[in-house]
């Protein structure tokens, strides 16, 4: 048995977090144990060096892990309603699932949340965990199911977390991590057993929050990206003044293929060539205005006395008909 050193600075709050999962490990408080201390852990080791278990198995498991949070601690008396409404506030729910016993149908305490995006997932895993649902604080984690390599559920003796009182806490989580070890560390048997050692000098403050596993992200992807980004820079481009263009130019005056400098007559000779075009496409787009606008005013003024014709022929016609059955008036009266 190699030893090792004690935590890092001396610092008896240190912790870290498991990044893969281990059942013995996971049964030790520091990270360090190299044999199984229970029965649970025992069943949990097997089941891993045998392979019984399949993370993916799961026909339940649906959408995308990176989008997906393990909610737990949740009160018996939450709903899939109340849940939704809890966790909205951090973003767009895509889909829930509250575990719920197979014969009474009553919830497991437990449920799992998609959301529609990765950032989303994200701002409830920092803001949600230790908040109150029904009056119960609840514990938020990511999908270790899928996301942690090695992962062993509650049921077959792994998972986190657990009750003191039961004697079969596993440490390793989030809610409570491996604390740096005081003692030396059997770098020789860890490896024997394929368990990592504790990260000396990489320890962490109780109150850093660990980051989840985030998706990787292909050549491809990062090619479309970049691609992106450079056509919305060409359209940002074309929608700037011509002084914002001009500026833009003498930031781009250094070559980035030999980082020389452009010598002051091209760039005198560029900048007049520039205002040359500009001054012509200026001219040219005024000239077009002002045709534009008096296009437009001779149209309203003849619109203009058009209406006023016909208003005035109207009123016109309304008159000589208002005349002549006057006069047909007077006509009938005489004859009778």
């Amino acid at each position: 048995m190699s030893g090792g050193g004690r935590n890092v600075n001396g610092n008896l709050n240190a912790v870290f977090y498991s990044e893969a999962y281990h059942p013995i490990q996971a049964g030790s408080i520091d990270g360090t144990d190299t044999l199984p201390h229970d029965n649970a852990v025992y069943r949990a080791f097997l089941c891993s060096s045998a392979g019984l278990y399949d993370p993916l198995g799961d026909p339940k498991l649906l959408g995308d892990p990176y989008c997906t949070l393990f909610v737990g601690h949740l009160s018996h008396l939450t709903t899939e309603r109340t849940l939704r409404k809890a966790m909205s506030k951090y973003g767009r729910v895509k889909s829930l699932r509250l575990v719920r016993h197979i014969v009474t149908g009553a919830s497991r305490g437990y449920a799992f949340v998609e959301y529609e995006s990765e950032g989303e997932m994200q701002r409830a895993y920092k803001e949600a965990h230790h908040s109150l649902i029904d009056d119960s604080k609840v514990i938020v984690d990511y999908n270790r199911q899928q996301l942690m390599p090695g992962w062993i559920p509650r049921r077959l003796g792994g998972g986190f977390c657990g009750k003191k009182e039961s004697g079969q806490l596993r440490f390793g989580g989030r809610e409570k991590p491996f604390r740096a070890p005081l003692r030396p560390i059997p770098y020789d048997e860890l490896e024997r057993l394929g368990i990592p050692p504790p990260p000396e000098g990489r320890y962490m403050s109780p109150y850093q929050v660990p980051s989840p596993p985030r998706r990787k992200r292909s050549s491809m992807d990062r090619e479309e990206s970049t691609h992106k980004r450079s056509m919305d820079r060409e359209a940002n481009m074309c929608k700037s003044s011509p002084v914002e263009k001009e500026e833009r130019f003498y930031k781009r005056s250094i070559d980035p293929e030999d980082s020389s400098v452009r010598s002051s007559t091209e760039t005198e000779e560029h900048y007049h060539n520039r205002s040359s075009v500009d001054r012509a496409e200026r001219s040219h787009r005024s000239s077009r205005d002002r045709d534009e606008r008096s296009h437009r005013r001779i149209s309203r003024d003849r619109d203009e006395h058009s209406h006023k014709r016909c208003s005035r022929d109207r009123d016109e016609r309304a008159h000589k008909r208002h005349k002549s059955r006057h006069r047909e008036r007077s006509t009938s009266r005489d004859r009778y």
